[in-house]
């Protein structure tokens, strides 16, 4: 089976319907979502009707911090984050606030594992953003691929059965076989607010039989979904991070 995997949608419908649109175009037989559908961006209303959409269609969705957030008044974040959250809270109908509340924190299928921070402690939100963070998480399941996000920057690390790690970004478009020996840890970019100065929305394809990842990179309308920040009165850094990428 063809996934498409994706993270940090952050409320960019522009981002996610382009994601969306090309995973369909190449064959995606099956969307599963790590977390982060809402904050940062303008349009969470749709964003959660989406992915909610997905899972009615036998998609795989977990939670990310930014959701927990909506339900949670005693999370902190940085200014723009909670003016953004709390401007969230008042758009999102209760269904939808429950939807999100409801998710869990991973979820594990034949030999893959969903988790939007890391896989040791999901609670806790810590960021992969080294080959020590990783093996941490990598340690922590059986798993042998483990997809996650959360710090908005693509790597692919691996650990041998001697614990010997292994770490490198991806080609975008190039296929990687992730190979049996070795466990695998996915760390995706982000779908709504990319960070690593590639303003390409990102994504990832895993081909369950060639065991084959593809990180995907897909030009959006920017300068679209950062009007709606301004629009609607959030932070306007939120609006003019898009476009370079950080």
């Amino acid at each position: 089976m063809l996934l498409a995997v994706f993270s940090d949608i952050h409320a960019n419908r522009q981002a996610f319907s382009a994601c969306l649109d090309f995973a369909r175009a190449h064959g995606a037989e099956r969307m599963i979502c790590l977390g982060d559908y809402v904050g940062y961006g303008a349009d969470p209303e749709w964003a959660v009707d989406a992915v909610m959409g997905l899972v009615d269609e036998g998609g795989m969705a977990v939670r990310g911090n930014h959701d927990s957030a909506i339900g949670t008044t005693t999370v902190s974040m940085n200014a723009e984050a909670q003016a953004a959250i709390e401007w969230t809270r008042g758009r999102l109908s209760a269904p939808q606030r429950r939807f999100l509340a409801e998710l869990p924190l991973t979820l594990q299928e034949d030999d893959r594992l969903y988790v939007h921070s890391e896989a040791s402690n999901p609670a806790k939100w810590r960021y992969v953003q080294d080959a020590a963070d990783a093996g941490r998480s990598l340690m922590a399941t059986a798993a042998h691929v483990t997809f996650c996000g959360h710090i908005h920057r693509p790597a692919l690390y691996s650990m041998s059965a001697a614990a010997k790690m292994t770490s490198f970004v991806p080609t975008s478009g190039v296929p990687v076989q992730l190979l049996q020996g070795r466990h695998w840890l996915a760390v995706l970019g982000s779908v709504g607010q990319p960070r690593d100065g590639d303003p390409a929305a990102s994504f990832v394809m895993f081909d369950t039989s060639a065991r084959a990842i593809t990180y995907c990179r897909v030009p959006y309308d920017v300068e679209a979904a950062a009007m709606r920040i301004r629009e609607n009165g959030l932070p306007l850094w939120l609006a003019d991070r898009l476009s370079v990428g950080r």
